[in-house]
């Protein structure tokens, strides 16, 4: 097929120590925080989503974010990124030292408020300020326009909204808008079709990224559908921990060894080591004190993960 001949590469960037944990039962400490993410960068990661800068009142898991950006191992090639959602806590994750800022606008009304307090048109003006100040201070911009495929509170998105408030984002700059299936619902003609969507809206100004949940067990078919339409970029989190916890059952990333195992097996490079994520996992599972929904870790690599 064109598209795989195509498909070289694939980058995955490990959201485990943010979006996996913020919503997990177990309560890890900064120092277990620090040992996962150095046992991400020994599988390969280069790029961690490492903390948020929200308000520990909403998100208390979160709480440690300036004393973790403060032990990250700093090594070299590895970048570190932090969701934000307002000027307060762009400002104190500059000055933690991250790599990357993240900010989010969530394609349904409802969700939005529920989610960030704030309108469709509040969060994209507060996008707008965390845009400009992680500019002035050289921070790389990426932006994750959230339920971008259906909200819990209002069922399916207009792909017309979703297509107006990318060419919004897009007038920021941002190095990436990602697309994300925050509660699971999407299937991959839906993933292909709102992908194909972006790309005419924004063109190249933005690399497109995906960012799937495996709620109803569909976020390894549309990662294949996106890759088909020219996806490079893909979050994930290992063990498949983490899911919103503001939306009402939205469980489930898609697991870091799981989507890696697939992308090999096509003959698609990562640059992780399958292996090390499948030790990790397990090691994971010790802190947390619970199995995690990922399969790989269970079954293992068939007959022997490749390594790319």
């Amino acid at each position: 097929m064109l598209w795989l001949s195509m498909a070289n590469h694939v980058e995955i960037v490990e959201v485990a120590p943010r979006d996996g944990l913020q919503a997990d039962p177990a309560d890890l400490s900064t120092d277990q925080k620090v040992a996962l993410i150095k046992r991400l960068i020994s599988a390969g990661h280069t790029r961690i989503e490492a903390a948020s800068f929200v308000s520990p009142t909403a998100v208390p898991k979160m709480a440690d974010a300036d004393a973790l950006m403060a032990a990250v191992p700093r090594s070299s090639g590895v970048t570190y990124s932090a969701l934000v959602l307002n000027r307060i806590g762009v400002e104190r994750a500059i000055a933690s030292g991250v790599d990357e800022i993240t900010g989010v606008v969530v394609a349904s009304e409802t969700f939005s408020q529920q989610n960030q307090n704030s309108t469709i048109e509040e969060s994209i003006d507060r996008w707008r300020s965390i845009s400009d100040a992680a500019s002035k201070a050289g921070l790389r911009r990426t932006v994750t326009i959230a339920s971008a495929f259906g909200c819990p509170f209002e069922g399916r998105v207009d792909q017309s909204v979703v297509r107006d408030i990318a060419l919004r984002l897009a007038e920021t700059g941002p190095a990436e808008i990602t697309l994300a299936d925050t509660i699971g619902v999407a299937v991959p003609n839906q993933v292909a079709d709102l992908f194909g969507i972006l790309g005419d809206c924004v063109g190249d100004d933005s690399v497109p990224r995906g960012h799937f949940h495996n709620t109803r067990n569909t976020a390894m078919a549309n990662i294949v559908a996106a890759v088909g339409v020219g996806v490079r970029v893909f979050d994930a989190s290992l063990g498949g921990v983490g899911g919103c916890p503001f939306a009402p059952k939205a469980t489930g990333n898609v697991a870091t060894e799981d989507v890696v195992y697939m992308l090999h097996a096509m003959e698609i490079q990562t640059g992780l080591d399958l292996n090390a994520l499948i030790a990790a996992t397990e090691w994971l599972e010790s802190l947390l004190g619970h199995t995690t929904p990922g399969m790989v870790a269970k079954a293992g690599g068939f007959p022997s993960p490749p390594t790319y």
